[in-house]
């Protein structure tokens, strides 16, 4: 996924109302733009840390800008590393991946449908289909979240809509298709995932129980530049 325009960088000044950032640009603009992440974006929402920002060219966008990316501390504390915060881009992410046949554990489907209706008023992410195999009833979770050394974890908050749509994936895989939970980590210094148990523990206990249902849990990491996003490699899942 390219960036196009370019992404233009600033600083952030604060993050509020969850989906509101004021930022000043390079240039000494500042402004308020659109943040599009209902999450807590711990570690990742603090003043005067640089961002990235995309410009729409839709002129009657109330918020031009948006919030794309930040640059946290990285997980060896040299440096620094780009994080992806907008919770819209894992599932284009996982569009081109699906396409291009960049995550082998899903190759060889002959379509992939998007937001088919399933389980309690609820739609699955992407519906994959071939003639010769069940259905592959596949979720995508944004993750980019780490506190300590180079563990990505999910939730950082209470996710009551996430448990849900984990049991409904373990819904599909009892009657015999094949259920799919894909974290898509968007950040390069992580090795290794975990759910996040002193945040949310009911997420973290249900994605135990629906792994033990039959559930399949991918985590993929992301190659992340202010020019685009790409998903790259899986990393393990480290369960309690």
């Amino acid at each position: 996924m390219e960036f196009s325009p370019p992404l233009v960088r600033g600083r952030l000044i604060q993050r509020y109302k969850r989906f509101l950032a004021d930022v000043i640009l390079d240039d000494g603009t500042e402004l308020t733009a659109h943040c599009p992440n209902p999450g807590a974006m711990l570690g990742l929402n603090m003043s005067g840390i640089t961002v990235w920002l995309s410009k729409s060219p839709d002129p009657k966008r109330k918020l031009a800008y948006t919030l794309e990316l930040v640059e946290a501390p990285a997980a060896n504390a040299d440096g620094y590393v780009t994080v992806g915060i907008n919770t819209m881009h894992p599932n284009r992410l996982v569009a081109e991946a699906l396409a291009a046949d960049a995550i082998p554990e899903l190759s060889g489907y002959a379509s992939h449908r998007r937001e088919v209706k399933y389980g309690e008023a609820s739609r699955i992410d992407f519906l994959l289909e071939a003639p010769d195999r069940p259905a592959c009833w596949l979720e995508v979770k944004n993750c980019h979240l780490r506190r300590e050394g180079d563990l990505a974890e999910f939730p950082d908050c209470v996710a009551a809509r996430s448990s849900k749509h984990l049991r409904e994936l373990a819904a599909m895989a009892a009657q015999g298709d094949r259920a799919v939970v894909l974290f898509v980590v968007q950040r390069t210094d992580c090795e290794a995932f975990a759910a996040c148990h002193d945040l949310d523990p009911v997420f973290a206990r249900t994605l135990e129980e629906v792994a033990d249902g039959g559930v399949e849990v991918l985590v993929y990491a992301c190659d992340i530049a202010p020019d685009g996003v790409r998903i790259a490699r899986r990393i393990p899942w480290r369960r309690s």
